[in-house]
């Protein structure tokens, strides 16, 4: 057996129901047995100031950098506010964007998201593929996962039932980890 990869994953939502929060934990559950997935906290992330920047990072931020350089690769799943990103996962590449040494850069990454309309978070997904171009982020382009009426394909519990979803996700994951061992050599 190959060495393990690793992952951080991200949820572009801090609210405790989330789809995208469970969309996460499903890929943790789905993930090949070589590919493990830590999650990532942005929750005490402050908002982006250039003050606060220039009198250092906050521990916080540079605790996700340092989480963020030592994955092999990373899933980012966004929900979609107002046909774009959340506020909190675009002001957490904010700031650690601004980190020497970008940690971003050439990282592995697989975008994914879930939300109840039809679409699935499609029009996220392509804006945070064009914030990602700027920081040299590696992403995947298949398999796009984008799951709409996501109130339909996870239980009461927040376990995601709809089996052609579970596919998909697990497609992904097996897609990621494959990228992932690539750019380790």
């Amino acid at each position: 057996m190959s060495d393990t990869i690793k992952i951080l994953g991200i949820s572009g939502s801090l609210r405790k129901g989330s789809y995208n929060t469970a969309l996460l934990h499903a890929a943790q559950e789905l993930a090949p047995p070589d590919l493990q997935i830590e999650i990532g906290d942005i929750s005490q992330i402050p908002l982006y100031n250039a003050d606060v920047q220039a009198v250092g990072f906050p521990q916080a931020v540079e605790q996700l950098a340092g989480q963020i350089r030592a994955a092999d690769g990373l899933l980012l799943v966004t929900p979609e506010y107002n046909y774009s990103v959340s506020g909190v996962l675009k002001n957490t590449i904010d700031w650690i964007s601004r980190i020497k040494n970008q940690p971003f850069a050439g990282k592995p990454t697989a975008i994914c998201g879930a939300s109840m309309g039809p679409l699935g978070t499609a029009r996220a997904q392509y804006h945070l593929r064009q914030i990602g171009i700027y920081l040299d982020i590696r992403f995947l382009n298949k398999p796009e996962v984008m799951v709409g009426t996501a109130h339909e394909r996870f239980d009461a519990a927040g376990k995601l039932t709809h089996e052609p979803t579970r596919k998909f996700v697990g497609d992904l994951m097996v897609a990621l980890r494959d990228a992932a061992q690539s750019a380790k050599g």
